[in-house]
């Protein structure tokens, strides 16, 4: 099987999407919502999303795994943002009816420091040299995950570089119906993106572990193929949702051939995340933790 795409920027609806002028379900304090409408967007049928790969769209938080110190890191995501007179400055923009004009950005001036071992991510655009900003202002990017890290606490605790192993849960190799926690090489992920789940990331959606034993691991992109999806037809997929078991996810995401990633969201149909009982919280898990593997000495 193919490796499926990463994510490295911002993923395209499947649907053209409109924005309504109430609340928004997924995001506190925004006060509107963007909703799917019943057209498939250009961006999709570009990418020819009909012979796309469906796969469950995982709520945690994008990571990266590459090269640091000349050994295998992981990283975790940080946006570049504009400071705050470019931001007002974007916004005011926004809301103009001057859309047919492109906003101007000087990157060197707008936007807030980042550290030095800061790196963006990898199909950002470019423009005479410099980065081009995201369609809200923001340049994706990536930070390394030091070993006794505070701020991205959780994120180390999913990964041993003494040992250059990292924390994953998947399915069983030789079950589908069954999902394996694993210790694996650091290596064998390079250059893949995974999203990090767990008791203290975006509200611990699946329930994972309690403040006093927190429970975190990474999921590879694409790691669970949606076997059974409906037509893409917008009526089809909110039966799909909200009928089936298998349908207890917070969005799909199509890995197209192209490397281009289409994704939907449950609350791009009008449907409520999170949910009680989800289906990856369905399936029996065990532990596979063979710290020994690949590393027998030799002779032995």
């Amino acid at each position: 099987m193919r490796r499926l795409g990463s994510v490295q920027r911002k993923m395209s609806c499947a649907f053209v999407t409109e924005v309504k002028d109430e609340p928004s379900a997924k995001r506190e304090r925004q006060p509107f919502k963007v909703l799917a409408t019943e057209t498939i967007s250009h961006k999709a049928l570009d990418a020819d999303i009909y012979s796309a790969i469906p796969t469950e769209k995982v709520d945690g938080t994008c990571c990266y795994i590459t090269t640091y110190k000349d050994k295998p890191y992981l990283w975790a995501r940080l946006d570049r943002k504009p400071n705050k007179q470019a931001d007002k400055r974007f916004k005011n923009f926004l809301h103009s009816k001057e859309k047919s004009k492109e906003f101007l950005w000087n990157v060197e001036e707008d936007f807030k420091p980042v550290p030095e071992c800061w790196i963006p991510a990898k199909e950002i655009e470019q423009l005479n040299g410099n980065l081009v900003p995201d369609e809200n202002g923001h340049i994706p990017g990536w930070v390394p995950v030091e070993k006794n890290s505070k701020q991205y606490c959780w994120h180390s605790s999913v990964v041993n570089y003494e040992f250059e192993i990292a924390l994953v849960l998947k399915h069983h190799p030789d079950d589908s119906e069954l999902l394996e926690i694993s210790a694996v090489p650091l290596s064998d992920l390079l250059e893949q993106t995974l999203e990090l789940i767990g008791t203290n990331i975006n509200g611990n959606p699946y329930g994972l572990g309690n403040k006093k034993h927190p429970l975190h691991f990474l999921i590879p992109h694409g790691a669970f193929q949606i076997r059974n999806l409906p037509t893409l037809k917008h009526s089809e997929l909110l039966s799909w949702f909200e009928g089936c078991t298998e349908g207890k996810i917070e969005g799909i995401v199509w890995h197209c051939n192209n490397g281009y990633l289409i994704k939907v969201h449950r609350h791009h149909l009008g449907l409520c995340w999170p949910i009680p009982e989800t289906y990856l919280n369905s399936k029996p898990v065990i532990v596979n933790m063979n710290l020994n593997k690949g590393r027998i000495p030799k002779g032995t």
